[in-house]
């Protein structure tokens, strides 16, 4: 896929910065063995940053809008993933599945329903890797959404705030071990990461 200096609809000053930080939590959680196989980036908007920014074999994407420049080196995939959560590959496809910044965009019960998705296309030993802003963060990001620093576009679709106690629940009811699910903070605890095994 060419590429873009866009990394999100709309404009915000620290799209740049937070959509970098993403992409290097994002890739220092995966190990590189698993980088032979194959990533799908879930809701990774029109300009596929973190996609572009990480090397693999293969790589995939899935969001409900199309791509904003087209290419050949991203399989895309375009689904409304809160009208319907299904991920259209086989069992034990990929190696790492990513959603940045993608779960505050969803309602709840798509959120579990998608988590078992991921569970079900992983294959065992595969990584499912998630960032989302905490929950402390929310009055932050309208405030800085007004204000032109982050994308309003992006921050009015948040539906739903979260925890990282919280994120472990929609891991275990999507069928992954609590005891393969480690998380963690970035941006001084504004963002959060969470990952589990297959």
């Amino acid at each position: 896929m060419a590429q873009s200096d866009s990394v999100t609809r709309g404009k915000g000053i620290l799209e740049p910065y937070l959509a970098r930080q993403r992409a290097m939590t994002a890739n220092r959680l995966i190990p590189e063995k698993l980088r032979e196989g194959r990533i799908l980036d879930i809701g990774c908007g029109s300009y596929p940053y973190f996609l572009s920014h990480t090397s693999f074999k293969e790589k995939f994407a899935i969001d409900q809008l199309p791509p904003a420049v087209e290419g050949k080196e991203i399989a895309w995939h375009t689904l409304d993933l809160n009208s319907k959560p299904s991920i259209p590959f086989e069992e034990s496809y990929f190696d790492v599945i990513t959603m940045l910044a993608v779960a505050e965009h969803l309602n709840p019960a798509s959120l579990v329903e998608l988590y078992k998705e991921a569970y079900r296309v992983l294959r065992p030993g595969g990584r499912l890797i998630v960032t989302t802003p905490a929950a402390r963060s929310d009055g932050l990001l309208k405030f800085m959404a007004t204000v032109g620093l982050v994308s309003k576009e992006e921050i009015d679709e948040h539906v739903y705030a979260y925890t990282l106690p919280l994120l472990g629940w929609y891991f275990g009811r999507g069928g992954f071990g609590m005891d393969q699910v480690k998380f963690g903070t970035f941006e001084f605890g504004f963002n959060m990461w969470a990952m589990a095994e297959r």
